[in-house]
């Protein structure tokens, strides 16, 4: 299991962009967080979707809320999500390469809009003032294609191939800007 980030100050004050609001999770988000997560569309490359029913039953009132979750909000409403999660130290997979890892999930509605990249780069950009100089690490399979080029458009470099639940996984490394 993924811990938090330890180091960074949380919440941090709404991200704005030019569509979107990157902000901390609220009770108004769950119904909207269940069909994201009970999508079979979301759900085919990592797992499958998650049963409606444990998902009423279990998530809580105000669910995500912890530190390096963010909502990704269109016009007021929840389109998805994305993390920055602390790396399992004993990661299989070049465990030195970085620290922490990028995670995203939209809804399908949302998908092809250039949401995804609008929100993950105003995440990457908070977290490289948060943490300068780090970088991130994103793990996708390689035929989730739309989730492969939006990871090389953000600027994550491929870093090694691997197989991992039944699937080729594509581990790719992000590295923050340089300051001039």
């Amino acid at each position: 299991m993924k811990s938090e980030l330890a180091d960074v100050a949380w919440p941090p004050d709404p991200i704005k962009t030019e569509r979107l609001v990157l902000r901390e999770s609220e009770a108004r988000d769950r119904t909207a967080l269940i069909e994201l997560l009970a999508s079979p569309e979301v759900g085919t490359y990592i797992g499958g979707a998650q049963s409606r029913d444990a998902l009423e039953r279990n998530l809580p009132e105000v669910p995500g809320r912890r530190t390096g979750v963010f909502v990704v909000e269109l016009d007021g409403e929840l389109i998805g999500t994305i993390t920055l999660d602390q790396r399992d130290p004993e990661a299989e997979v070049r465990p030195g390469l970085a620290q922490v890892e990028l995670g995203y999930l939209f809804l399908p509605s949302s998908w092809g809009h250039g949401y995804a990249t609008e929100a993950c780069t105003a995440a990457l950009g908070w977290f490289a003032s948060a943490r300068p100089g780090e970088p991130v690490v994103l793990v996708t399979q390689t035929a989730n294609t739309r989730s492969l080029t939006l990871a090389q458009n953000l600027g994550f470099t491929e870093a090694a191939q691997y197989a991992a639940w039944g699937a080729t996984q594509w581990l790719g490394l992000w590295t923050p800007p340089q300051a001039s």
